[in-house]
């Protein structure tokens, strides 16, 4: 294996009701239109080595996912990212790409930013309901899983949640005129059992009857390392870039002081 390429992608618009399966099919065959060199694994039927990382779930927008690839030949990150963008459905678009140089890059995907778009609702009936929920100590909600319902509390992992309004929305051309829309910004870390934006949208619910009269439009903005001093998430590919530009090109450092040092830089919280 000769090197290995992070990339950050998106997920918009009518894409965002794309399956994870459905992604991977459509990522491939664009590998395999842009010529790309890569490796692959043993086997009977071997498949194409890219990791993919916290991929957000079906029906929700994204600004920030995450995926690793495997080359047997190097090729320059950007030149790569722009060759599989001409393959590539328009709203799944590489919004960037670095040569990993630190590894663990699952282990900085530690919580995420979230928009919640909510139709029909008053931004003061939503800053009332978000006040109610970051008020209680608990906030159990239930989720279907293969097992059956599961009951868990929603409350612990979110770190903030906020009520916006309308001018607050990351894309400009969803921005409502002049009916009703609340905007909540969620920051949420990465826990187990996960919790998603509808588990939190479950105990707004529970907690207020904050209930939209439609389904709420769910988007990742950012996610990454939670950086407990400042309260924002980190950019996960920070410490890959530093180490590039701090490092000969035939180095490949591996060091966990070095990637909590880069993973400082912010994330921007808004479309790439």
């Amino acid at each position: 294996m000769a090197q290995r390429i992070r990339l950050r992608y998106t997920k918009r618009g009518r894409l965002r009701f794309t399956s994870h399966r459905d992604f991977q099919r459509a990522f491939e065959r664009a590998l395999r239109r842009a010529e790309v060199p890569m490796a692959y694994s043993a086997g009977f039927t071997p498949h194409p080595k890219v990791s993919y990382a916290n991929a957000a779930p079906t029906g929700t927008g994204s600004e920030a996912e995450y995926l690793e690839i495997a080359l047997t030949e190097p090729r320059d990150p950007q030149k790569l990212r722009e060759l599989l963008n001409e393959s590539l459905p328009a709203g799944l678009d590489i919004t960037d790409a670095v040569e990993a140089r630190v590894s663990g890059l699952a282990d900085r995907l530690t919580a995420s930013v979230w928009e919640l778009r909510l139709d029909g609702v008053e931004t003061a009936d939503a800053e009332r309901a978000a006040a109610a929920f970051r008020a209680a100590e608990t906030v159990e909600v239930q989720r279907r899983t293969k097992n059956g319902m599961r009951t868990f509390d929603a409350r612990a992992a979110v770190v903030s949640l906020d009520a916006l309004g309308p001018e607050a929305l990351a894309s400009v051309a969803d921005r409502p005129t002049d009916k009703p829309c609340a905007i909540l910004r969620l920051v949420v870390r990465h826990v187990t059992p996960a919790v998603r934006p509808d588990d939190v949208l479950s105990g707004l619910r529970a907690v207020a009857d904050l209930a939209p009269p439609v389904p709420a439009a769910v988007t990742r903005l950012a996610q990454g390392l939670f950086d407990d001093e400042t309260g924002t998430v980190t950019d996960p590919l920070a410490p890959d870039r530093e180490a590039v530009t701090a490092a000969p090109a035939d180095r490949h450092p591996d060091s966990g002081a070095a990637a909590a040092a880069a993973a400082k830089a912010p994330v921007p919280e808004g479309p790439a």
